[in-house]
């Protein structure tokens, strides 16, 4: 599975290594992301989600089904 997380849509970026003589090389930032097991009381069963700290934090803010529903109509996720 890809480094990208399933409920912000956050992926690895690109940038550059700068040395103290400015030479620059490339390097990646990866996302913060967790394997993370999540109750669905709705359906009475557990799923696990690849999700980054802010994507923990919006399912605390706004609760799991709201934001497994948005996640879905953006088309990062396909079912849960």
């Amino acid at each position: 599975m890809s480094k990208i997380c399933q409920v912000t849509g956050k992926k690895m970026m690109v940038g550059n290594n700068v040395s103290h003589s400015h030479a620059k090389t490339k390097r990646r930032f990866y996302p913060n992301l967790f394997d993370k097991k999540f109750y669905l009381p709705e359906e009475d069963r557990w799923i696990t989600l690849k999700v980054s700290a802010a994507g923990i934090r919006n399912i605390n803010k706004n609760g799991l089904l709201n934001v497994l529903n948005g996640a879905k109509a953006k088309g990062l996720i396909n079912k849960f």
